[in-house]
């Protein structure tokens, strides 16, 4: 079954046999028991829509046998969803609070499928270990930290096979950019070292509380191996990095003070293959891969 392009009718259905999925009145049931108000420092949105849950795991594509971490729980609207459909879920939460909770809304709501909940107080940014490997990530992300977020994970846990995140529509737009679009820019060639990115629609703004002001987009992610195993991920972001720092500057430009001086970026992006007279948004992961491989094998 195809899923629609835009997600936002508020409506949750519940089986037999599935949690008891947080509502518009649970959700600030919930909010008001812990005092909270949700805030814009920490890019705070929670959803209140089931319906809308039940299709981001759908789309996610996660299976039984996955481990899912779950960045950015809240009140645990998703993390419901995901406990009906996977062996465990690694919720990592940066609010103590919030992180305290969660697990006594699973057992409230989901008594049979708490002992598949993990709940991690950390700030997702700095982690570097998790109990289990995770197998995949599925994740309503902060909007003010979503894509530093996302690459650290992906970076930091190899183990993801496969992503869904939902983040804020401009932000889908880039990560999900091909190059020579205006949108296309760092993150959108960092996140292809890791692998294949993709934009799997819509959601609307009604489904959150607060109501944010920026609709959200859904970001679809597959690992595969990088373009190239001859170079350092540091050393081809600090490519893109360099190349994207004075976007309308020509590669030969732009790469002069990383290479050591225009000629010597001339001499780089000869040695690749890549026309100096282009600039960054030309150029995809492979051909930035290709220029750092170039500065390496310079300088060995």
């Amino acid at each position: 079954m195809t899923e629609p392009d835009h997600w936002g009718e508020p409506g949750a259905g519940r089986g037999p046999e599935s949690a008891a999925l947080l509502g518009p009145v649970d959700v600030r049931a919930i909010a008001a028991q812990l005092g909270l108000r949700p805030t814009k420092v920490l890019g705070q949105n929670f959803v209140i829509d089931g319906n809308t849950v039940r299709r981001v795991v759908r789309v996610s594509g996660v299976r039984p046998d996955d481990v899912v971490l779950e960045v950015g729980p809240g009140l645990g609207s998703l993390t419901l969803a995901l406990l009906e459909q996977v062996s465990r879920v690694v919720a990592v939460e940066v609010d103590a609070a919030l992180a305290g909770q969660l697990p006594l809304t699973v057992s409230a709501r989901a008594p049979a499928l708490a002992d598949r909940l993990t709940v991690v107080t950390a700030d997702a940014l700095r982690i570097t270990d998790l109990p289990i490997a995770p197998t995949a990530l599925v994740a309503n992300l902060p909007y003010n930290v979503s894509v530093p977020v996302l690459l650290h994970l992906l970076a930091q846990f190899p183990s993801v096979h496969r992503a869904l995140v939902m983040v804020q529509l401009e932000v889908a737009q880039r990560l999900a950019a091909p190059p020579g679009t205006r949108v296309y820019g760092v993150p959108s060639v960092k996140a292809r070292w890791f692998g294949e990115v993709r934009q799997a629609g819509l959601v609307g703004r009604s489904v959150f509380w607060p109501v944010p002001n920026v609709d959200s987009g859904l970001v679809e992610f597959v690992r595969s191996a990088p373009p190239r195993d001859d170079v350092d991920r540091s050393q081809v972001f600090a490519v893109i990095d360099a190349a994207f720092s004075q976007r309308r500057k020509m590669l030969r430009g732009a790469l002069a003070t990383w290479a050591g001086g225009p000629e010597r970026a001339v001499e780089l992006l000869e040695a690749a293959g890549v026309d100096p007279t282009a600039r960054g948004e030309a150029l995809d992961v492979a051909q930035f891969a290709a220029i750092a491989a170039a500065a390496r094998a310079r300088d060995a």
